[in-house]
């Protein structure tokens, strides 16, 4: 797939932006970390006015951690189940959370994600129950290389088949595959965050809002973002993505990152002199 680079992104476009919707997992993190660069563009984003809403399928407790220390206006977890942003206005701010998922079906779909996590793990005992389950909500995460060693397509895709035997929603990212039951994911979220949080409707967001990525799991935001972005290791999964992002940077992950965030605030300051 040939991407355009970022490079190419329209001054005009650039300084229209007030929004960027980033992934997490290698788009914001190299790695595993948060490289200085990277955190150091959020904290350039912040400061020229620009909002940041990192997506994740990470769980509650990262959630909590991101919405209050970083410099972002928001943060949408596991996967589009609810999002949490500081609350300002109140002194000091207090963290405040809004739920896509059903609240009240937290115990009975547990119960039905610990039958998939059974059969799992008998079947495919090499792979692991992510290392953050214990602190998520809606979702189970398996994973099949973070802290385990890479499995194969095929091994990922017999996990996927299990949740889907159950009735379960999956997705996959670079890390995990995710399952869950309910119909909200990622994308959905984002919009219920622009018009809730930001005051802008879906026309808006594909107007003044921008997506960066890395995985599979971002190709509904790819797809909805005309303003869409791929971090350089999105060609890792020249096999499983159809749906692909407008542009792309030279560099991979949180490098990545921040050279888009160069790029945008460096055409903002030229169309502005």
């Amino acid at each position: 797939m040939n991407l355009l680079p970022f490079t190419d992104f329209p001054t005009q476009i650039a300084r229209s932006i007030s929004v960027i919707f980033t992934d997490i997992d290698d788009t914001l993190s190299s790695e595993g970390k948060i490289l200085p660069e990277a955190y150091h563009a959020l904290w350039k984003l912040k400061r020229a006015g620009i909002h940041v809403v990192p997506i994740t399928g990470r769980c509650a407790g990262w959630v909590d951690h991101i919405a209050r220390m970083w410099p972002v206006t928001g943060v949408i977890g596991e996967n589009g189940a609810f999002y949490a942003y500081m609350d300002n206005p109140s002194s000091p701010p207090k963290l405040r959370m809004e739920y896509y998922a059903d609240r009240g079906q937290i115990q009975v779909n547990r119960r039905k994600l610990d039958q998939i996590r059974q059969e799992v793990l008998q079947k495919i005992p090499t792979v692991a129950v992510a290392s953050d389950q214990p602190y998520r909500l809606f979702d189970l995460a398996i994973d099949f290389c973070e802290d385990v060693p890479p499995h194969s397509r095929e091994e990922i895709q017999r996990i996927i088949e299990i949740f889907q035997n159950h009735g379960a929603t999956t997705k996959i990212s670079s890390i995990h595959v995710n399952g869950w039951f309910g119909d909200f994911d990622k994308l959905k979220m984002a919009i219920k965050f622009g018009n809730e949080r930001l005051t802008m409707d879906p026309t808006d967001l594909t107007t003044h809002a921008l997506f960066i990525g890395d995985s599979p799991n971002d190709q509904p935001m790819f797809d909805f973002f005309p303003h869409s972005v791929g971090v350089a290791n999105i060609h890792d999964f020249t096999d499983d993505i159809t749906v692909w992002p407008q542009y792309c940077t030279s560099q991979p992950g949180g490098l990545g990152f921040a050279e888009m965030v160069e790029i945008i605030l460096a055409k903002r300051q030229s169309h502005s002199e």
